[in-house]
């Protein structure tokens, strides 16, 4: 089983579908969206969607404005370092689909402006540096919004990056689960067995189900490795339950 969340799109669940009926995957289709709590970003997971469904449509098309918007901000900010066509570059590497930091950061690479893909976020990319752009995202209700039209389960994506105290975290649970939210992700990609414990033990004091993966980027990130990620406590409601009661 692969669940396919690409940020933003949905571009890839075609040709991962078919790649996965050649190799006896169940493919589960999904999407990871961007959006805005209380100032800060945090991410929606939605798992087992209708990617023809108009709601997606409609996710697919603001979330592309927006950015599109930030790769234009991102790029005139890496002119100013002294970058060479970065929207150019990271466009061709984008294929023709929308545009993230990841291919600004392949273009760094190959255009040798950094050494490898982690130094071009540390250097320009990352929190805090030149091309660290706020979007302007949609708030969280509307990304739930958007998954549970779309016949889908709304995932809280790895709240352990929030970096929230617990007060604040209890809070987001609170507006998530209100909002319709149903899962929150327990364990992203290798992590301590004691941070997923933890994890666990707030879905569980929410009432939420629980999900987990790999959160796989790119190759040759050993933390992020494509199927690599613990499993879940035993105590724990798994999100797929919940594929008959979307």
């Amino acid at each position: 089983m692969l669940a396919l969340t690409d940020h933003d799109t949905l571009g890839g669940i075609a040709a991962a579908t078919a790649h996965a009926t050649v190799l006896g995957l169940t493919l589960i289709p999904g999407i990871e969206l961007s959006c805005q709590w209380a100032g800060r970003g945090v991410h929606i997971v939605g798992l087992n969607i209708d990617p023809a469904h108009a709601a997606m449509a409609e996710a697919h098309r603001c979330q592309g404005q927006v950015r599109q918007q930030r790769a234009v901000r991102i790029a005139e900010k890496l002119c100013r370092q002294g970058i060479a066509e970065p929207l150019a570059g990271a466009r061709a590497l984008a294929g023709g689909g929308v545009v993230g930091r990841p291919h600004f950061a392949r273009y760094l690479q190959q255009a040798g402006y950094v050494n490898s893909y982690n130094e071009a976020f540390k250097k320009y990319l990352g929190a805090g540096k030149a091309g660290d752009i706020k979007a302007l995202w949609p708030d969280m209700a509307t990304a739930i919004a958007w998954v549970r039209r779309a016949g889908g389960i709304a995932v809280l994506a790895h709240p352990h990056k929030y970096k929230l105290t617990r007060r604040k975290f209890d809070a987001l649970l609170e507006e998530f689960r209100a909002g319709g939210g149903r899962a929150m992700e327990v364990i992203s990609g290798r992590q301590q067995a004691q941070l997923t414990l933890q994890l666990a033990a707030m879905a569980q004091r929410h009432d939420l189900h629980v999900s987990c993966g790999s959160d796989f980027h790119v190759p040759d990130q050993p933390w992020q490795e494509l199927g690599a990620f613990g499993e879940l406590p035993s105590e724990c409601r798994p999100v797929w339950a919940l594929w008959g009661a979307a």
